[in-house]
C-alpha cells in the first residue's frame, strides 16, 4: 500500500513536504520449517500476503497510514480536511467503516475514506504516474529476494524526488479536464505539458486553470 500527497514548498520553490506519505508491504514473518543451504530450521522468512483482505488494508490503515500522515502533515495544515482515495479494489473498506473513522479522527484529525470514480486509472495519482515512476528506479537494482525487492521498492519511494510527485499532481488536474471534455468518456490521450521545461524557465503553474463552459457542461452532465 502507498500513499501520497500532493507536495508543499514556499515561495522560493523550497519543499515544505514532500507528499511521501509511505509505502507498506503486505508481507509477514515466518520461521522457516526446515533447514536448507540458505538458512537454518526457525530463521524468520518473509513471506507475501496472498490475499488481501478488508481486515489486512483496514488494519494497514489504521496502524500505518494514520499514523504516518499524523506524523509527516504539515502542522500549519492539520485542521484541515483530509481525504484519503481508494480505487474500487475489492478488499477496499467502505467510506463509513466505524473501526477506521473512530481511529482517523484522534489527535485533532479530520481524516475521511472517497473512492475514485469507477474504471478511471487516470484519475488515481498513483497508477497515473507514481508507480511507473519508482518502478523505474526499482528496476535499476539487482533482486534476488523478496527481502531485497522489498527493500528496492522503498528505497526508489525514498529516492522519488518531490518535484516529480508534483508534476504527476499536476498530469492528474490536466486528466481531469480531459474527462469532462470527454464528457466522463476516456476517449482522450494523457496531456503533456513539457512540465521540466516550465519548472526550468520558473513558469510551472502550481494549480490548472479550465474554461467555466467546460465546468458547466459537466455538472449539467451529472443531473441528468
Amino acid at each position: 500500500m502507498a500513499a501520497v500527497a500532493r507536495p508543499r514548498f514556499d515561495q522560493n520553490g523550497v519543499e515544505l513536504f514532500s507528499g511521501k506519505i509511505g509505502i507498506f508491504p503486505f508481507v509477514v514473518k515466518e520461521a522457516a520449517k526446515r533447514n536448507s543451504k540458505n538458512r537454518a530450521a526457525r530463521t524468520l522468512e518473509t513471506k507475501p500476503i496472498l490475499s488481501v483482505t478488508k481486515d489486512i488494508t483496514r488494519d494497514c490503515l489504521i496502524k500505518k497510514v494514520l499514523p504516518a500522515i499524523r506524523s509527516k502533515w504539515p502542522i500549519s495544515e492539520s485542521n484541515t480536511l483530509i481525504f484519503i482515495q481508494q480505487d474500487n479494489a475489492r478488499p477496499h473498506i467502505d467510506i463509513n467503516d466505524m473501526e477506521f473513522n473512530e481511529a482517523a479522527r484522534e489527535g485533532g484529525f479530520d481524516i475521511r475514506l472517497c473512492f475514485q470514480p469507477p474504471n478511471s486509472p487516470d484519475l488515481n495519482v498513483l497508477d497515473l504516474g507514481f508507480f511507473r515512476a519508482i518502478q523505474s528506479l526499482q528496476y535499476q537494482k539487482a533482486l534476488l529476494t523478496i527481502d531485497k525487492l522489498i527493500n528496492a521498492v522503498e528505497t526508489s519511494f525514498n529516492e522519488m524526488k518531490w518535484e516529480r510527485l508534483n508534476h504527476v499532481f499536476l498530469t492528474l488536474q490536466a486528466c481531469m479536464i480531459e474527462v469532462m471534455k470527454a464528457k466522463g468518456g476516456n476517449n482522450y490521450k494523457v496531456p503533456h505539458m513539457m512540465k521540466e521545461r516550465l519548472e526550468r524557465e520558473g513558469n510551472l503553474p502550481i494549480q490548472l486553470s479550465c474554461v467555466i463552459d467546460i465546468v458547466n457542461e459537466a455538472n449539467a452532465l451529472l443531473q441528468v
